[in-house]
C-alpha cells in the first residue's frame, strides 16, 4: 500500500433511464428527496459517494435540460435510486422537483465514471455547502468504524441542517449563511482556522467553485500535501449547468 491516497478511476456504460416515482419528501426546508424505481435500473453501478448522474427534465419554456446530481443511495435488490435537490429558486430541475409526484417519471443518464478514494486514510474532512450535502450524506453512511470524519457543511439556517449517521466517530460542524451568500468563502475559512488537521486525513471539497479554490489555497499554504486534497466546484456562479470537476492538477 503507498503511503498516500490514489485515486482508482473506473468507467461505466452510460445509458438513459427512465424510472417511476415512488416517493417524494421534503426532508429539510431547502432540500427535497425523490426516491425512483423500475426495470431500466438493472446494470446502474455508482461506485463512489461523490458519482454525478445526469437528470433530464423540461423548462419552463419547454425546452429540454439536464443537470448534474449525485446518486444519493442506490438499493440494487429493491431497484430504487434516491436522489436529493436542493430546492432553489433558479435552475429547471429545482423547479421541476417541487412539481414532481409519486408516479411521475425520473429520466437519468450515468454515472459515465467514478473516482474511488484509496489508501492509508485514518480521517475524512468533508467540507461543502447544499449542493455537497447528498455527496457528504452518503460518504458518511459508506464509511466504516476503523476511520473518524469530520463534516464542514453550509446551510441557509438550523431547520436546513440534517441529520447525518455513521459508522465511523463522526463531528459536524453547520455553518449557517443566506443562501445569496454562497459564494463567500469566509465562513469555511473562519471554520478552518480553528481545526486541527491530524495526519493521514483526507480532505474532500465541494462548494461554488471560487469557494472551494479558495479553501483548497488555505490547505495548501497550511502545507497539506495536494495528494490529501480532492476539491471541486459543484457550481459556478452566474454561469447555467456549469461546474469545475477537480482543481488536482493546479499548482
Amino acid at each position: 500500500m503507498t503511503d498516500t491516497p490514489t485515486i482508482r478511476r473506473m468507467r461505466h456504460e452510460t445509458c438513459r433511464r427512465a424510472l417511476t416515482i415512488q416517493s417524494v419528501e421534503r426532508i429539510t426546508p431547502h432540500m427535497l428527496r425523490i426516491t425512483a424505481q423500475g426495470p431500466e435500473l438493472a446494470g446502474f453501478h455508482s461506485a463512489s459517494p461523490d458519482d454525478h448522474i445526469k437528470v433530464f427534465v423540461t423548462d419552463a419554456q419547454g425546452q429540454s435540460a439536464m443537470r448534474d446530481y449525485t446518486p444519493r443511495h442506490h438499493d440494487a435488490q429493491a431497484g430504487t435510486l434516491t436522489v436529493d435537490f436542493f430546492d432553489h429558486e433558479a435552475g429547471p430541475a429545482s423547479a421541476w422537483a417541487r412539481q414532481a409526484k409519486a408516479g411521475d417519471t425520473l429520466h437519468v443518464g450515468g454515472p459515465r465514471g467514478s473516482q474511488v478514494i484509496e489508501g492509508p486514510i485514518a480521517h475524512w474532512l468533508l467540507i461543502g455547502d447544499e449542493s455537497a450535502l447528498p455527496s457528504i450524506g452518503r460518504r458518511v453512511e459508506e464509511l466504516s468504524s476503523d476511520v473518524t470524519a469530520t463534516v464542514i457543511a453550509a446551510v441557509p439556517d438550523a431547520a436546513d441542517e440534517q441529520v447525518l449517521t455513521s459508522k465511523a466517530a463522526l463531528q459536524t460542524h453547520w455553518l449557517h449563511r443566506a443562501a445569496d451568500q454562497a459564494t463567500d468563502a469566509a465562513p469555511f475559512l473562519a471554520a478552518l482556522e480553528g481545526l486541527a488537521i491530524a495526519p493521514q486525513t483526507f480532505i474532500w471539497i465541494a462548494a461554488e467553485a471560487g469557494v472551494a479554490r479558495s479553501l483548497r489555497e488555505a490547505l495548501l499554504a497550511r502545507g497539506i500535501d495536494k495528494a490529501w486534497i480532492k476539491a471541486a466546484g459543484y457550481w459556478v456562479a452566474g454561469q447555467a449547468d456549469a461546474a469545475v470537476k477537480s482543481f488536482e492538477d493546479a499548482a
